[in-house]
């Protein structure tokens, strides 16, 4: 007989392959790090194949793994239509969701659509914002639901994925280390301008703005011309431009977490669609990433 997946396996199985980390994905789930070794290992065993490699220090999925991405997504997104249909009186009311900057340029809009179609009486607003923005207006009770980096300050929140921060530029840009750097950087409260400017500082290199949009596209535009470098997470550059290589002499930005942050129910509104936005995020995952 064929194996019918469970999907509470299939739902550690992508919070895995979307953290990159088996003790990240216990957090997003709510359960031990034991529990989550033992439901991938009971789905491997179930396809008869090993979807991930791992050590001591990393996670990578293999390549059936990533076939398994796309299965596993779309039987949960099938599991929820199911669940919605015959789960009773449907969703309703105005869910104001914000999304970062970074996430333009990725399938956002696919998870959206289906969001729409699946519950069509849901108000959905949506805003795009940088990152810091998003935290501060979802502070102020003007959002339901973010999805952008987290703050050293932001108390802990689901987990979407997690990214390095890489400079990138122009394939043809050519970096003199006596000149200051040329940055293009979103404006403050800019999460990856902060850290570019810290870390330049932190290693005594000099710099300069070359441009500043609160716009992706104009920061690419910039980019794609030659004015300068970015800070921007590495699974999501935009195609026309490289990461700078390490010859380049800049210094390292770290890692940055995509995280979901919820907003505090305003006068009696129900917060369940938002949790059904949220989860259609954290199961579609995969798909935020660059092109």
């Amino acid at each position: 007989m064929r194996p019918v997946y469970d999907p509470t396996l299939l739902r550690t199985f992508l919070a895995v392959s979307q953290t990159l980390s088996f003790t990240q994905a216990a957090r997003r789930l709510g359960v031990r790090q034991s529990t989550v070794s033992q439901h991938v290992r009971r789905l491997e065993q179930q396809v008869g194949r090993a979807l991930f490699v791992r050590d001591t220090h990393t996670v990578e999925l293999t390549g059936d793994g990533a076939a398994m991405l796309g299965f596993a997504r779309r039987i949960l997104q099938v599991q929820e239509q199911a669940a919605a249909y015959f789960g009773g009186a449907p969703l309703r009311g105005r869910l104001r969701f914000g999304a970062s900057e970074d996430f333009v340029l990725t399938r956002l809009p696919e998870i959206l659509e289906a969001f729409r179609r699946d519950h069509p009486e849901v108000e959905l607003e949506l805003t795009v914002e940088l990152s810091g923005t998003l935290h501060e207006r979802l502070a102020a009770g003007k959002l339901d639901l973010v999805l952008a980096k987290r703050r050293p300050e932001d108390p802990p929140a689901p987990l979407v994925r997690r990214d390095r921060l890489v400079w990138i530029g122009a394939d043809r840009l050519r970096l003199d280390p006596e000149d200051p750097v040329p940055l293009i950087v979103y404006p403050v409260p800019g999460i990856s301008r902060a850290r570019a400017l810290d870390s330049l500082e932190r290693h005594g290199r000099p710099w300069r703005i070359a441009c500043t949009s609160g716009s992706l596209n104009g920061l690419l535009a910039a980019a794609r011309a030659g004015l300068g470098v970015m800070a921007h997470a590495r699974g999501l550059i935009p195609s026309g431009l490289v990461r700078i290589p390490e010859r380049a002499g800049l210094p390292e930005l770290g890692e940055v977490e995509f995280v979901l942050a919820y907003g505090e129910p305003r006068g009696g509104s129900d917060p369940a669609p938002a949790r059904a936005l949220g989860r259609a995020l954290l199961e579609g995952g995969d798909r935020l990433r660059g092109p």
